[in-house]
Formats: structure tokens, sequence, C-alpha cells
């Protein structure tokens, strides 16, 4: 500082000078670059929402709501916070609160106007029966391919492969066991399995028993008559025909799933133009489809069994019974198990 020369004997007054400095630019910091990163997200958000709105359908819409408002995998449900010491009466509640989001409007949507949800349409019975034979024949088609790939695979049936015969008839999956020229399943005359035929049958037991469907066994010989005292063809192939049903038994087959034990001798020969070739004698398992299952179950002999009848119907049955015996010898003897006893 410096004095300037007095004045009329005044005291100088002083004399100031100021020197600036330039200095550079300050630092301002970078709060401006949170906001508008802020600014930039919400907008990005913004953009987002409405092309989510226009490019998706109400359907659509709804559920993504509902993923935001309910995160979890199971639709209604999302995982609760555990209980604290401020829960309770005066703390938090843990109830959830409904708000009426996009997934409950288009419920309320897909019920009818008055409110009420809308009602399927049951399935008739038609549509029942028929998906139940569609799965049945799915079931025995299946079962007819494992019973070609065993007989190939395992030994104790390829050996006596040339003696087995499958095939499908109307009442299910057959197997036929044949005799051969020089192989016979059982001795001459008798009704006691070959020590090889009860080895084919505990294989075909293990097979067989992989599904619900149950079976029916009949014997059958060739037309030679057999010379016994009240013992015939007819009951050798019965005899058989059980002989059958207990060596499936001891293969492990459940009991319950014999349905039909039947002889038949030689009325139903596999070779009509030779009565008496060796494949005639033979035993046929097949393996029931349901609707043969059914018409076994409502046959009229085993509900006349189960019910007695009545005075008038005693008098039909007596006819029926006169009419029988002026008519041809019955056709099989059959031993049939009751398959209402029988779970399923």
């Amino acid at each position: 500082m410096a004095r300037g020369t007095a004045r009329n004997g005044e005291a100088p007054a002083p004399i100031v000078i100021k020197k600036i400095k330039k200095r550079g630019h300050r630092h301002h910091g970078g709060s401006w670059k949170v906001a508008f990163a802020d600014f930039a997200t919400a907008m990005m958000a913004f953009f987002l929402l409405l092309w989510l709105l226009g490019s998706t359908t109400e359907e659509q819409r709804g559920a993504i709501s509902e993923y935001f408002n309910n995160p979890s995998a199971t639709p209604g449900t999302s995982s609760a916070p555990s209980p604290t010491s401020i829960q309770g009466p005066g703390g938090a509640s843990t109830s959830m609160i409904r708000f009426g989001g996009a997934m409950e409007l288009h419920r309320q949507n897909a019920a009818d106007p008055e409110g009420q949800p809308p009602q399927l349409d049951p399935m008739s019975d038609d549509e029942a029966e028929k998906r139940a034979d569609a799965i049945d024949r799915e079931r025995l088609q299946a079962l007819l391919q494992q019973l070609k790939q065993a007989i190939e695979a395992r030994e104790a049936l390829a050996k006596y492969k040339d003696q087995i015969l499958l095939d499908v008839t109307p009442e299910g999956v057959r197997i036929q066991i044949v005799d051969h020229e020089r192989r016979s399943m059982f001795p001459l005359g008798s009704a006691r399995l070959e020590p090889f035929s009860a080895r084919i049958l505990h294989e075909l037991a293990d097979i067989i028993k992989s599904v619900p469907n149950r079976i029916s066994i009949s014997g059958h010989t060739d037309i030679k008559p057999y010379v016994a005292n009240d013992y015939s063809n007819w009951e050798l192939s019965a005899d058989r025909a059980n002989a059958a049903r207990r060596a499936l038994l001891a293969g492990g087959l459940p009991p319950e799933k014999v349905g039909r034990i039947v002889g038949l001798a030689s009325s139903v020969l596999l070779d009509k133009a030779v009565p008496d070739s060796p494949v005639n004698r033979r035993i046929s398992i097949i393996v029931m489809n349901r609707r043969t299952e059914e018409a076994i179950l409502h046959e009229n002999g085993t509900l006349l069994a189960v019910q007695p009848p009545s005075a008038g119907e005693a008098d039909s049955s007596s006819n029926a019974a006169d009419a029988l015996d002026a008519a041809a010898p019955v056709a099989a003897i059959a031993i049939a198990a009751p398959l209402s006893a029988a779970p399923r």
C-alpha cells in the first residue's frame, strides 16, 4: 500500500493497488453424472414399457404382471418372510395384500358374464371307452414286441422258437406253444409237462406279469382219440391247460391274473388239412384285452352261478337244459375264474 501527497495540511489518502491473479477452472464434482444416469435409466425403462404394451397380448401382459407381483415358481404362492420379533400384535403384518393385478383380471375375463367359472365339458362315455381301448391296444402291442425280442434274446426261449407262435386275435395277444415231431410238451396221453416246456412257461410268466391284463389258457389235442374209460381228449386238454397254469404261477405270475382255463380237445385244429399233425397238440395263452375280460365277467354262466334263479327262470333253465341235451355235445370244458373277485 502506498500513501499519496497531502493537500491543505490533510493526511495523505492511502492508495490501494488490487492485483488479480488468474487461476485455473475449478472442479464442480460429478453429481450431475449420477442424475443423468438415473434419467437415462428411467427413459429406457419407459420406452421398454411402451414397447411391451404395444407388442404383447393381454394374456402375456397378465403373465408378466403376475411374475412381478409374485416371482415364485408356483402361481398364486410366494415365499413369505420368516417371522421376527416385531411381527404380531402391533407389528408388521404378514398377510398378502390382494391388489387385483392383471392375472386376476384375466381370470375374471375367462369366467362367464355372470361371474361363474367356465364349465368344462365332461368326456362322454363313448370317448372314454375309445380312449381306454386305445391305451389297451398300445399296451398289448408293446407286449407283443417285448415277447418277440425275448424269444430272440433269452436262451430258454430261443432254443425252441420254432415251437412258439405269436399273433394278435380279437381277444388279445395269443401265444401258442406247439408240439414238434421229435419234441412234445407232454408225454403221450399225459398232462405232466416236460422240463423244457415248464422252462418256457416260466420265462413267459416273467414277461406276461408286466401288464395288468388277465390271461386265458386253452389246451388242444389232435384228432387221435384217447382210449380210456370216462377220460377223453376233452379231459386231457383241460388237464394240460391247468398244468400250464400251475407252471405259469410257479414262474411268478400272480394267481388273480388267470381269468379262464379251457379244454378244447380237437375242436379247434391249427392244421385242419392234417388233423393228426403235431402242431394241433398245443397250449394257447391269450393275454386278453379289456373287452374280452368284460365279456367273461358278464357271462350268463357266471351270473347264474352267483344269483339263484327265480321260479320262472328255473322253468326256463330246465327247458334250455333239455334243448342242450338234444343238441350236439358241448364244444369245450371250461374252468373260469371269477374275475370280479380278483383286483385289477
